[in-house]
């Protein structure tokens, strides 16, 4: 399913959140609404952890992490990253790292298998994206953005990449990724799809203002649901541009 939602008004929902297979982080001082949408999704399969990162709450922009692991920023204090270790299951190596790039989220996009980065990213942090997130690197951009993690959003069967993105580029990042991509928008035509919202393989939070043939086009990408095969997302664009018009 994916679920409309707000953060304090602000619907750019994966600046505030980081969503994996293995857990979910939301950053402190949300509204109680924020934190009921996600623990009522996911609360009975991952822990749904409340943090912030060198004081922010920008945590999704911070951090990038997958199943296997989360990589915060060099800035995250001692006792922020205490408190995300002793909060994930002891299977999620948690590291802190030493980038100029410190916008990790911003920088870097991955599933549990694959990460695309960020060109001028440091060879260091490749290799501890490597060990850590155990998945394999490709220095990328995306519609000619360098930042790579603001621009797509995938999970471990599908993708939706900058509405820019060209086929021959969509092609290419498929078959690095090794999962179908689709060039899309959220919150009413927002390019900004890693900043608008988090993903894993069984739910997905965007901003409120995401129309619905954005939903459908989300539910059917990342195969979200039982609403997830081609024909149906077809009949549903269909009848959710049907009613725009009227």
């Amino acid at each position: 399913m994916a679920v409309r939602i707000q953060f304090e008004g602000s619907n750019e929902v994966g600046v505030f959140s980081k969503l994996t297979n293995s857990y979910c982080l939301v950053a402190i001082g949300g509204s109680e609404n924020f934190y009921s949408l996600f623990e009522g999704e996911l609360g009975e399969a991952i822990p749904v952890v409340h943090a912030s990162l060198a004081g922010c709450r920008i945590i999704g922009r911070m951090c990038v992490g997958n199943k296997n692991g989360l990589i915060v920023p060099n800035s995250t204090t001692d006792q922020e990253l205490q408190h995300i270790r002793n909060s994930l299951p002891d299977s999620v190596h948690v590291q802190r790292i030493e980038e100029r790039l410190s916008a990790l989220g911003n920088v870097i996009a991955c599933n549990d298998y694959v990460a695309l980065v960020h060109p001028d990213l440091d060879r260091e942090t490749e290799e501890i994206i490597t060990d850590v997130l155990k998945v394999e690197v490709f220095r990328q951009t995306i519609a000619d953005n360098v930042l790579v993690g603001s621009y797509c959003a995938f999970n471990n069967q599908g993708g939706l990449v900058h509405p820019r993105t060209t086929v021959e580029d969509q092609d290419e990042l498929s078959s690095l990724l090794q999962v179908p991509l689709v060039a899309g928008t959220v919150n009413r035509g927002s390019d900004i799809i890693g900043g608008g919202m988090v993903v894993n393989d069984w739910a997905a939070f965007c901003g409120l203002d995401t129309t619905s043939t954005e939903i459908s086009v989300i539910e059917s990408v990342f195969k979200l649901g039982e609403g997830a095969q081609p024909a149906n997302i077809t009949t549903t664009m269909r009848e959710s541009l049907i009613d725009s018009l009227a």
